[in-house]
């Protein structure tokens, strides 16, 4: 559930989007990549958001169904443009981005009263995000859904908390800090890099945001799991269990979509019984698989392609995903470099 929207990525990588001539378009929006990525691993997934209606509600609608994800609790906004991202694509760390969500995002116009919390609550995992937090009516329904899913559990559902922090949506952190604090009573697993996490917890040691994550008011999240870059992945469970894996190595193209093809594995393992070690070490490698290529959406792995980086110990595999010619899953050849 949250943000949905169309990407346009550079065909040019090492060169400001002044000098960019021409883009690719793509799915885009967090979330959404989530559903894909899920989707692509074999889960039935579906996406509750909104769009503009206007020829990129269209795509994005199109888009949806091409990968595989139920689109009916995605709906038209009439008064406000489907949003657009921009990015710059400096390899191998320095991806900006360039948000155009104005006047507002319809996916920020989710209202409580059109949820279908009978299917919230029937999902074996539902996936929120910190984004949804931002402004009305989005929080409240992103927080409905969050007390829906905590009132009826029946022990055998999953709820993950995304902390999803994107600062040019708040004012400042401590207007974020409350809300999510709200969404953390209501989750069983919490899931955030290091600047997420201090935003959410004021910690940024990775063992001691997990074990704060763990803390949190209400003692409903069962599961943290702190991304911590370079440096791997760390998860703290309830019952004890802790791993900590490194990440794959890889020739980077573009950074953004590796956390959402993580997050997509991380809800594949959680559903098909996978030990948390394992879990994670496959998570990393649908990152590092996306992180090696251009697009986020269209570059999410199938099952095949996890195997092989994980027996090749390299997230680099088969193409590229850089914006040359694609093929059916949307992946090209190597960017041009400027």
């Amino acid at each position: 559930m949250g943000r949905l929207g169309v990407d346009l990525y550079p065909l040019r990588t090492g060169v400001g989007l002044d000098r960019v001539e021409t883009f690719g378009r793509f799915l885009g929006g967090s979330p959404a990549n989530v559903a894909v990525a899920a989707a692509r691993l074999g889960l039935r997934t579906a996406l509750v958001s909104r769009t503009g209606a206007d020829p990129f509600g269209t795509f994005l609608h199109r888009q949806l169904e091409d990968f595989g994800v139920d689109d009916r609790w995605v709906t038209e906004v009439a008064a406000y443009p489907t949003p657009l991202t921009f990015c710059e694509v400096f390899p191998p760390d320095d991806f900006p981005l360039y948000f155009y969500r104005l006047p507002k995002a319809p996916d920020l116009e989710i209202h409580p009263h059109e949820l279908d919390l009978g299917a919230i609550r029937s999902a074996r995992v539902f996936w929120a995000t910190g984004t949804g937090l931002c402004a009305e009516p989005s929080r409240t329904a992103t927080l409905e859904a969050l007390r829906s899913r905590a009132a009826h559990a029946d022990g055998g559902g999953t709820t993950v908390f995304d902390l999803d922090w994107r600062p040019m949506f708040w004012t400042d952190p401590d207007e974020a800090r409350p809300y999510y604090a709200e969404a953390l009573r209501h989750a069983t697993v919490a899931v955030g890099n290091l600047d997420e996490c201090e935003v959410a917890t004021g910690e940024r040691d990775p063992e001691a945001a997990a074990r704060a994550l763990l803390a949190s008011d209400g003692g409903t999240v069962r599961l943290a799991v702190v991304k911590q870059g370079p440096k791997g992945v760390l998860a703290l469970a309830a019952d004890g269990t802790r791993a900590e894996v490194p990440p794959l190595p890889v020739e980077v193209v573009n950074g953004l979509g590796a956390g959402d093809a993580f997050g997509g594995a991380l809800v594949h393992g959680l559903l098909t019984g996978r030990d948390l070690e394992e879990t994670l070490r496959r998570a990393n490698a649908a990152g590092a698989i996306v992180a090696g290529r251009l697009a986020c959406s269209s570059a999410m792995p199938a099952p095949a392609e996890i195997a092989e980086a994980l027996a090749r110990g390299t997230g680099t595999i088969g193409d590229t995903g850089g914006p040359g010619d694609t093929d059916a899953a949307g992946r090209g050849t190597l960017p041009e470099r400027g």
